[in-house]
């Protein structure tokens, strides 16, 4: 199976897969930092779309971070496996040094990607969620329940590559799936880039304001 070249190609793929949603004053990306953030600029880019991002965060099992055993997002979201953390007898009081230590760097990041910037309103919007590859699902489902707190319209999980598994949980909590491609044999993001480089905390900032504005349109003359 083919492989994105980096992140800035598989956000063109997926805008391609988005393109009825191009130039609607309705529809913004949120973007999930930091490697979703590249992939949502150039879907913002394609569509003439604003850019945001939704700060979230991975709670990951102790001496082994790289597996999620639940996540935080924006609007104080919460969810935790509780099968994961009892099965790996993780004590209440690590669940809650890990959430403690996630929700400072949350908020560091909300402060440093969005500076002065206001909040984009999602009230009423369809919002594309964008991130550069699905594993769990933990962090994109988090997004998901934190962007129902905001009475949206539609919400759109878009990702380049990511398992059928997960899809299939995400498509029973969001209105709309789309995904560019869906290995069966997926053992890590990474796995699907040529280059799947860190994307800097200045990268994200000089992105988000080098996106797309709000969409203007021309007022109806009338008689």
């Amino acid at each position: 199976m083919k492989r994105f070249h980096n992140r800035e190609e598989a956000g063109r793929l997926l805008a391609l897969r988005l393109s009825h949603y191009g130039n609607r004053s309705d529809v913004i990306i949120l973007a999930l930092p930091r490697g979703g953030v590249p992939v949502g600029y150039e879907v913002s880019h394609a569509l003439n779309t604003p850019l945001d991002v939704l700060v979230v965060r991975k709670l990951g099992v102790p001496g082994h971070e790289e597996m999620a055993m639940g996540a935080i997002a924006t609007g104080a979201v919460r969810l935790l496996n509780l099968p994961m953390i009892s099965a790996l007898h993780i004590t209440p009081h690590s669940v809650v040094e890990v959430e403690r230590r996630e929700l400072a760097e949350l908020e560091r990041r909300e402060k440093l990607y969005r500076g002065s910037r206001p909040r984009l309103e999602t009230s009423g919007k369809t919002v594309i969620l964008v991130d550069d590859g699905i594993a769990t699902g933990s962090t994109m489902q988090a997004a998901i329940a934190s962007l129902r707190q905001r009475q949206v319209e539609r919400i759109v999980v878009a990702t380049p590559v990511a398992p059928p598994s997960v899809l299939e949980i995400l498509r029973q909590l969001a209105d709309e799936v789309v995904c560019e491609m869906t290995p069966e044999d997926f053992r890590g993001v990474g796995q699907w880039y040529d280059d799947f480089s860190q994307t800097s905390d200045e990268e994200v900032h000089f992105l988000l304001n080098a996106s797309a504005p709000e969409p203007t349109h021309p007022q109806l003359l009338t008689s």
